[in-house]
This record gives C-alpha cells, sequence and structure tokens, in this order.
C-alpha cells in the first residue's frame, strides 16, 4: 500500500465547500484509491484540509496525480483553493495496516525532515521502540516516509483530547521509552497540526 497526504489550501470559511468538493472528485468513475481521512486544520496553520488516500498499485497513484494535475478544477475545489500540495509515501514496513473507525477524534499530524540519510536510523529507532512505548503508540494511526521531495516522515495520531496526548507523552517521556532512542538526532526540523475529522473521514 502506498498512501498520497493532499494538503489543499482555503479561505476559513471555505473549508466546508472545499470538503464538499474532495468528496465529488472522490466519487467520480475515475477516481482510483481509496479515502484514509480526511481532516481539517485546528491549530497549526488554519484553512487547511488535509486528505489521505491509499493505493494498492502505483499506477493508480500516478494516474490520481495527473487526474489532479491536468485539471483546471483539482479536487472540484479550484476556484477556492489557494495553495494544493500533494506528496507521495511508503509505510513503515513493521507497522500493522491503518485501522479506521474511531481513534479519539483529535488528530495530530507530524512531519519530521531528516537529515540527509537519516532514514535507516529513524526507521530502525522507531521499530525498537513501538512495543515498550505500547500505551502510548498505540495511539499511532500511521508513519510513513516521503518518496517524493526532502526526505522526511509524517507521522499521524489520534488522541480522546489533548490533554490525553500530554499524559501519554509525558508518561512515556519519564519512562525513558520515548521518543525512540537516536530517532531525533536525524531530525532536521519539525512541524505539527492538531486537526479535527472532516466529511465522511473513515478516521473518525
Amino acid at each position: 500500500m502506498l498512501y498520497e497526504l493532499a494538503t489543499l489550501s482555503c479561505p476559513l470559511l471555505a473549508v466546508g465547500q472545499v470538503s464538499a468538493g474532495v468528496e465529488a472528485w472522490l466519487d467520480d468513475p475515475d477516481a482510483k484509491g481509496e479515502l484514509v481521512g480526511c481532516w481539517r486544520s485546528e491549530i497549526g496553520t488554519l484553512g487547511r484540509l488535509i486528505v489521505l488516500r491509499g493505493f494498492a498499485a502505483p499506477e493508480d497513484m500516478t494516474a490520481e496525480r495527473r487526474r489532479a494535475l491536468l485539471s483546471a478544477n483539482p479536487f472540484n475545489a479550484g476556484p477556492v483553493i489557494t495553495a494544493l500540495e500533494m506528496d507521495s509515501y511508503a509505510p513503515f514496513p513493521f507497522l500493522p495496516p491503518i485501522r479506521t473507525g474511531d481513534r479519539g477524534g483529535v488528530y495530530e499530524v507530524r512531519t519530521y525532515r531528516l537529515r540527509p540519510g537519516g532514514l535507516p536510523p529513524t526507521l530502525a529507532a522507531w521499530e525498537a521502540a513501538i512495543g515498550p512505548a505500547r500505551a502510548y503508540t498505540q495511539h499511532l494511526v500511521l508513519n510513513m516516509y516521503a518518496l517524493d521531495g526532502a526526505p522526511r516522515i509524517t507521522h499521524i495520531w489520534g488522541f480522546r483530547s489533548l490533554e490525553e496526548r500530554a499524559a501519554l507523552r509525558s508518561r512515556a517521556y519519564e519512562a525513558g521509552i520515548w521518543p525512540p532512542k537516536g530517532g531525533p538526532d536525524q531530525i532536521a526540523e519539525a512541524t505539527s497540526t492538531i486537526a479535527l475529522p472532516q466529511g465522511r473521514s473513515p478516521l473518525s
């Protein structure tokens, strides 16, 4: 499975309109892939809709990328959106498939730009840390590494509240089981967005 993470920027009051356009885009008979999650940014840069789709075949993801690029009305929201980013990812190979449904309702989308050559040690560090930090990492929805652009990983977490997130992270840090040992050494830049489910997101 490969993933596309699309970020659509728009005026603050237009998120609902963009979301409706995305749903129509995904319902098109020519559309490929499967919607995994759709969120609106709540903390971070506002006026953004984040769309995660999965693809069983690389050519399907390429076809969808081409469909958006060659459209005068990408995601059926062209007149409204002010910027569009589409990034290709592969999942960390040792993680289980995404489990959709109710994962808490408060999501964190966290991206680390890595130092060149930093992906192999990052993968090794995460694989070693996932089990011991289970109380925290069971909230991990997905971690994936970019197939294009700068070396980076993006991980998505689901929580019931920001308070739950803070408490879990604090306990894991105090126990010395998180962050993954050696992982932060590979991070050149980190960004985080708190996002809420939008529309018919399978991750609710």
